[in-house]
């Protein structure tokens, strides 16, 4: 096998273990959803089995990215954002920057529902921005809930535990930025005045 392909298949199994962790998803939740095996997908995270098109074509779909990002292909100069959604729970979640570190940018859809869902508050380390596009957005930080309307913002560290979901059962679109622990999106809420010397 060439050098060359031989470091590119190596490559894969450190990066399918990245996503599945940035995903926070588990061997048996990948595997219920792409249909391979936790013994597989552990095998081919470890580098113990090589990554074939049947294997990968599953996994890209999973991840929500594309084959050329599985592999660690060279970028083609072309400078179109190609949007590959995420479907957690009913919702719709499109990345809106590249999947690694720093800030993030993300679309999220939430569709119409026939009853609002029960809160399940999360925690984990970061920060987080969001800007509701439309509808409203119930917002739980904490012991304290809110509603955000369209064009309300709201940001907060998620070690906090929050949940979000839809505050009646309008479909809700928002903006969200997420960032390590540490970096937050510094917001202006109105133009700095400028004062004549």
């Amino acid at each position: 096998m060439d050098l060359d392909l031989e470091t590119v298949l190596d490559a894969v199994g450190p990066r399918l273990r990245v996503l599945r962790k940035e995903r926070k998803t588990t061997l048996a939740e990948l595997s219920a959803s792409t249909g391979i095996s936790v013994s597989t997908l552990s095998r081919l995270e470890s580098g113990q089995r090589r990554p074939t098109l049947e294997l990968l074509l599953p996994l890209a779909r999973a991840h929500g990215v594309a084959i050329d990002e599985l592999v660690g292909a060279p970028p083609t100069g072309d400078p179109r954002v190609h949007l590959r959604p995420i479907r957690r729970f009913g919702t719709t979640i499109i990345p809106l920057t590249p999947r690694s570190g720093g800030l993030r940018a993300y679309k999220h859809l939430l569709p119409a529902t026939e009853r609002t869902a029960e809160p399940d508050p999360r925690t984990h380390e970061g920060y987080e921005w969001l800007y509701v596009l439309s509808g409203r957005l119930r917002l739980v930080l904490g012991d304290k809930e809110l509603v955000l309307a369209a064009g309300e913002a709201a940001e907060f560290d998620t070690r906090l535990p929050h949940w979000m979901g839809n505050a009646d059962n309008q479909a809700v679109e928002y903006l969200s930025l997420f960032g390590p622990q540490g970096q937050r999106a510094h917001v202006r809420a109105r133009p700095a005045r400028k004062f004549s010397e």
